[in-house]
């Protein structure tokens, strides 16, 4: 009998202990005093390299803030969007900051924080034009680029009297809106921060979303302590209003309503 209670026993501490240290990643961060992000640098404004070339974009101020406010030093891994999760199960990385969309096949093997960074499709346009839905497009002209996401949605959901300019690149797309040949383009936020950063004089501002995919942190599966200090400190930086300084900082237009 007492055979079976030692196995038993020593089984039950075997469990005790992975438990514990499938939980501790938080732990492990707070003694190395180093957090390990993963992030892209190869995805402007999210994660590139600059002038000077050390990495730079969103995702980077937004990896050096999570390691500020735990009180440690951030090792900021490159990465790219075909290796960003392998680094992550392989715990080359701590978490992945990496313009990260939420979808069921990742949140099968990764969990995910609370959104941190705004990730659209939707509607621009110069300051002084009066558009908040998609049907305020009636009447108007727009551009677009032919064959994109953007272009299929306004052509289905836009009002009949709603002139369409559809162009066969981003680029000319662009073009039309830096050169005023449309004062309205749909396209991303991403296109439309570049736009504002080359052109501050003729910034592209966001009217409405049409496609949502927001930004989220990356965690390895059953890391509650570590999701819930970073979801913890995404609150506060949505509070404090850090991450509406980061979008206008990096992308050009502040947080959308209600994100």
């Amino acid at each position: 009998m007492s055979f079976f209670r030692a196995v038993a026993a020593g089984l039950l501490s075997v469990g005790l202990l992975a438990g514990a240290a499938h939980a501790d990643a938080l732990d492990s961060i707070m003694k190395a005093k180093v957090i390990k992000v993963a992030v892209p640098q190869d995805f402007a404004p999210f994660g590139s390299a600059g002038a000077d070339l050390k990495p730079q974009g969103l995702d980077v101020d937004m990896a050096n803030y999570i390691a500020e406010q735990l009180g440690v030093k951030a090792e900021i891994i490159a990465v790219t969007s075909a290796n960003r999760i392998p680094y992550l199960q392989t715990h080359k990385a701590d978490l992945v900051i990496s313009s990260l969309g939420k979808n069921a096949e990742r949140e099968a093997v990764i969990d995910f924080s609370a959104p941190y960074a705004p990730f659209f499709s939707g509607v621009f346009g110069t300051k002084d034009i009066a558009v908040a839905k998609i049907a305020d497009l009636a009447g108007k002209t727009i551009g677009a680029t032919r064959g994109a996401i953007e272009e299929q949605e306004i052509t289905k959901d836009a009002p009949k009297d709603t002139t369409i300019k559809r162009f066969e690149d981003n680029n000319a797309t662009i073009a039309a809106f830096v050169s005023g040949q449309v004062d309205l383009i749909a396209t991303g936020n991403v296109v439309a921060a570049a736009i504002t950063e080359k052109n501050p004089s003729r910034p592209a501002v966001t009217k409405f979303i049409m496609k949502d995919s927001p930004c989220y942190v990356g965690f390895n599966k059953n890391e509650p302590a570590l999701k819930a200090k970073v979801d913890e400190i995404i609150a506060k930086a949505k509070a404090d209003g850090t991450l509406n300084k980061f979008s206008e900082k990096w992308l050009k237009n502040p947080l959308p309503a209600g994100f």
